[in-house]
C-alpha cells in the first residue's frame, strides 16, 4: 500500500491528464464539417485516442467532464455550442452514447485487458476490438435517440432513413478516426503513467 504523499501525487496527476484529456476533445470537437444533420468532427478519434491512451477509468472520467462542461453551458461541443439544449436536440444520443460506449470500454478493459493483453499486438488487438465496440454502442444509442427525439418533434421517420442522416456517411471517416487514433494511442501512451 502506498504513502499518502504518492496517493496525493497520484491523484494529482490523474486529475491532470483527466483535464488535458477533457481539453482534447474539445478541441477536437470544434474541427467539424457539416454533412447531414450530424457534423463530422474529430471528437470520436480524440475520445477513442484518449480512451486507449489513458485507460478506460481516467477516460471515461474525461468524458463525463467534457459532457458536464457542455450541459452547463460552456461552448465544447461541435459548432462551439454548449448548454443542456445539446443532449436533449436529436444529435444529443451520440454524446450521451460516448458515456455509454465508454463505460463499456472500461469494463471490457478491467474483464479482459488485464489479464490477457500482455504483448504490444494483443493490446493493438485489443485496441481496434474495443473501438469497433465503441463505434456500434455510440452508433446505437445515437439512432434510438435521433428517431425518437424526430419523431416528437417532426413525425416518425424510417430506420433506413435515419441511418442514411446518422450513420452510412460516417462509416469510412470513422474508420479512419478509429485508425488514427489507433495511432495516436500507440505513440503517446509511453508519455502517459498507468
Amino acid at each position: 500500500m502506498g504513502s499518502p504523499d504518492k496517493k496525493r501525487r497520484s491523484a494529482a496527476y490523474d486529475i491532470v491528464v483527466i483535464a488535458i484529456s477533457a481539453a482534447l476533445i474539445t478541441i477536437c470537437s470544434w474541427i467539424s464539417i457539416q454533412i447531414g444533420p450530424v457534423p463530422v468532427t474529430l471528437q470520436t478519434m480524440a475520445v477513442l485516442a484518449v480512451l486507449l491512451t489513458t485507460g478506460g477509468r481516467r477516460g471515461t472520467i474525461a468524458i463525463a467532464v467534457y459532457l458536464a462542461l457542455g450541459a452547463v453551458g460552456i461552448p465544447v461541443f461541435a459548432g462551439f455550442k454548449g448548454g443542456f439544449a445539446a443532449f436533449i436536440g436529436p444529435t444529443g444520443g451520440f454524446l450521451a452514447g460516448f458515456l455509454v460506449a465508454a463505460s463499456v470500454f472500461w469494463l471490457l478493459e478491467k474483464l479482459v485487458f488485464e489479464r490477457l493483453m500482455t504483448s504490444q499486438a494483443r493490446r493493438i488487438i485489443f485496441g481496434l476490438l474495443n473501438a469497433l465496440i465503441f463505434e456500434i454502442i455510440t452508433y446505437t444509442v445515437g439512432v434510438i435517440w435521433f428517431m425518437n427525439v424526430y419523431a416528437a418533434q417532426t413525425g416518425p421517420v424510417g430506420i433506413s432513413v435515419v441511418l442514411g442522416w446518422c450513420v452510412i456517411p460516417f462509416i469510412i471517416p470513422d474508420l479512419i478516426k478509429i485508425a488514427a487514433a489507433l495511432v495516436i494511442s500507440s505513440r503517446a501512451q509511453g508519455f502517459v503513467r498507468p
